[in-house]
């Protein structure tokens, strides 16, 4: 999920993470399906299409003792203002080791029913926190190492849960999640706004264990590396109950954006974790 553009990155410097972790206890995150229904929220310059929608599948499972899976798949059917329309469908399954430092995926793309992308590969974090490993297995073999610390997705998840129960309202991290031909990383802005003080209103939020949780308005900007000065990649806004149960997509393309309204949510068996 996407990007959008924002200020004062710097307020939020990596000395401010062991308080924020300290704020107060954390919920595990929930293990769900969820489905969303993609439609056209608007559109501009000359590649804005004219008509768009879509379907994302999303499910997540596992826990901090036995790591993470996360199962994704987006179909999306974009009709230009001249032409045939486009289909694009994309699947993901990954892992993501409890302790954050260890992370496997593979991606799948097919556009108009014909492969466009095949990417397989793994990732390790040194233990000190001082670099990324990167092992791509497809399209071509490839390795190469990042410095600093770099995040996997579910544990840049854990983190903006933890700064917004610490009411911070930015966190400026680096993330990898296999994008790309593998090896991307990408510099991220995440906003994070006040709690909602009103329950949401579709069907599928309605469910008793989502009815006493707070949820908070967040905004995630994906820029290239060393380009956060100009225009993101993409922009995904949500809305983000404190169990990591997500609502009201927003994804940001530049030249269009798409709607995601949750239309069903089950919440799974949590397995049995002391962590």
């Amino acid at each position: 999920m996407a990007s959008i553009r924002f200020l004062a990155a710097a307020l939020v410097a990596p000395l401010l993470w062991p308080s924020v972790l300290r704020a107060e206890p954390t919920l595990p995150l929930a293990p769900h399906r969820a489905l969303y229904e993609l439609s056209l929220q608007g559109g501009s310059g000359a590649k804005a299409p004219a008509q768009a929608r879509g379907r994302i599948a999303f499910e997540f499972t596992g826990s901090a003792c036995d790591g993470y899976i996360q199962n994704f798949r987006q179909t999306t059917e974009v009709q230009p203002d001249e032409g045939a329309s486009r289909v694009s469908d994309m699947t993901s399954a990954t892992f993501e080791a409890g302790d954050g430092h260890e992370f496997r995926f593979k991606i799948k793309t097919l556009v108009d029913d014909q492969p466009s992308e095949d990417i397989d590969g793994a990732a390790k974090r040194a233990k000190d926190g001082s670099k990324l490993a990167i092992d791509i297995s497809k399209p071509k073999r490839a390795k190469r190492d990042a410095p600093g610390t770099v995040l996997f997705p579910t544990e840049h998840m854990r983190r903006i849960l933890a700064t917004a129960r610490a009411a911070q309202m930015l966190l400026e991290a680096q993330v990898y999640d296999g994008s790309g031909d593998g090896s991307k990383i990408f510099d991220t802005l995440t906003i994070i706004g006040k709690p909602f003080d009103k329950p949401a209103t579709e069907k599928a939020a309605q469910l008793d264990a989502l009815k006493k949780l707070r949820r908070w308005p967040v905004k995630i900007s994906y820029f290239e590396v060393g380009k956060k000065d100009e225009t993101p990649s993409y922009v995904l806004s949500f809305d983000l109950y404190e169990n990591g149960v997500s609502r009201a997509l927003k994804l940001d393309y530049g030249d269009f954006v798409l709607a995601g309204e949750m239309t069903e949510l089950t919440l799974l068996p949590a397995p049995k974790c002391d962590k």
